[in-house]
């Protein structure tokens, strides 16, 4: 519960942060992001371009976008993120400003410095929003965090040298040792 003195903010205060400067919006509290890494930004192009490949060649709806993406996931104006890699298979959600609504799958690149904000609160937010599928890769401990939100399977943990199923697409396996 948030403490009655806490102020709430609004998208519109998002989008007035200063250039450069990048945060996200969960029920109207401001999460501060650091830059990435390089570790980061490596597995973020490396697993959005296998992602993608993979969607080319099925020639199906679905769509790759990589941080920063605007992702709206309620109809508000208190929830706005950026997930490092997102996966949109309805094109109606998707306008100049980003997404409307809840991608089908997300990949967060966990960072030291707040990881209880994607094994928590991330979570929580994209279960409820309607994600189907959703990964949270830690290069700290080189392990992959599966939720199958969909079909609530429950959680599946993987190393970087496992070959990691995608809940979402039946053909489709990553192993992430292999993008480094």
């Amino acid at each position: 519960m948030v403490p009655a003195n806490t102020k709430h903010y609004t998208i519109e205060e998002i989008y007035a942060l200063p250039e450069g400067q990048r945060a996200e919006l969960i029920d109207g509290q401001i999460y501060n992001m650091a830059p990435p890494s390089t570790t980061h930004q490596r597995l973020v192009f490396r697993l959005s371009s296998v992602i993608d490949n993979y969607l080319k060649q099925k020639e199906g709806t679905c769509e790759v976008f990589i941080s920063p993406f605007a992702v709206f996931l309620n109809k508000d104006n208190k929830n706005y993120v950026e997930p490092d890699i997102s996966v949109i298979c309805d094109k109606d959600k998707i306008d100049d400003r980003g997404c409307n609504g809840a991608p089908d799958w997300i990949i967060e690149i966990t960072s030291p410095s707040d990881p209880h904000r994607d094994y928590g609160i991330k979570l929580f937010k994209y279960r409820t929003a309607g994600v189907r599928e959703y990964w949270i890769v830690n290069p700290l401990t080189r392990v992959v965090t599966v939720y199958d939100l969909e079909n609530e399977i429950g959680t599946n943990q993987y190393t970087f040298h496992d070959r990691i199923p995608v809940c979402i697409y039946d053909d489709l396996s990553i192993q992430i040792s292999n993008l480094l």
